[in-house]
């Protein structure tokens, strides 16, 4: 175990820099904070190259042997997004995730959605409902954002999360036999018109903009939600939940 002291530490440094998504990008890596994200990092085989601590008390039940910092509470607090620090974090190094689409299993197409509540939500749903991977497309608020992971509660560590371009991700699902649905409220059909199945892709769009035109115009059939209600819509994490439910069958 080292001890450190001072704010001004490099290690340190280091680490208030991974609040920023050009360092955790630059570095490859993230930090997870309470004993909760922590101990899901390790169970489920993330790399955990770093444990910061408060009190070696923190640590006693878990399976770690790498590198451990002792710091004080003033650092913890530099280092932490959260109002109250549980005085245990970790860094983790982010997995090189690359996936083969196939028949036979289903996945969630994110594209752009900005809130990090709802992305993490939505990993947690996915996670939950036994979504085989989800696709980011390029502008998705980062899924190693500290509000996205926490909202997630760990789901982040059980599926396979990749960006990219999610017009060829369409492209692939068509190829494979994989029916698209996108998420519409126009030229779009009731979603309890389609029959469950354990093999589909779902698109989820920007909160405000929705999904981009020529994603849609690339998907076996839009589906909508329909509002009995004054709202003109729903949470797109909610949505998100209603749909993967009700097309899996869970």
């Amino acid at each position: 175990m080292k001890k450190i002291e001072s704010t001004k530490n490099e290690s340190v440094k280091l680490w208030k820099k991974l609040q920023l998504r050009k360092y955790r990008e630059k570095e490859g890596l993230f930090i997870v904070e309470g004993y909760h994200l922590v101990e899901e990092a390790l169970k489920y085989e993330a790399t955990v190259e770093q444990l910061i601590i408060t009190d070696e008390s923190q640590i006693q039940n878990l399976n770690y042997d790498g590198d451990i910092f002792i710091v004080t509470n003033e650092i913890m607090e530099e280092i932490s997004q959260t109002e109250t620090p549980q005085g245990i974090a970790a860094v983790c190094r982010k997995k090189s995730e690359s996936l083969e689409i196939s028949y036979g299993e289903s996945y969630l197409l994110v594209d752009k959605i900005q809130d990090p509540g709802n992305l993490g939500t939505i990993i947690r749903t996915a996670e939950a409902s036994g979504i085989n991977a989800i696709f980011l497309n390029k502008g998705t608020v980062d899924p190693f954002n500290d509000k996205v992971i926490r909202s997630s509660q760990g789901a982040i560590f059980h599926m396979p999360i990749i960006t990219r371009n999610l017009s060829d991700v369409i492209e692939t699902c068509n190829e494979v036999g994989i029916k698209v649905y996108g998420t519409s409220l126009q030229d779009a059909s009731p979603y309890k018109g389609e029959d469950p199945s354990d093999s589909f892709a779902l698109i989820l769009g920007n909160e405000g903009e929705g999904i981009e035109n020529s994603l849609l115009n690339q998907t076996h059939k839009n589906l909508y939600i329909p509002i009995k209600g004054k709202s003109e819509s729903l949470n797109v994490a909610v949505a998100a939940g209603i749909l993967i439910y009700y097309l899996k069958n869970v």
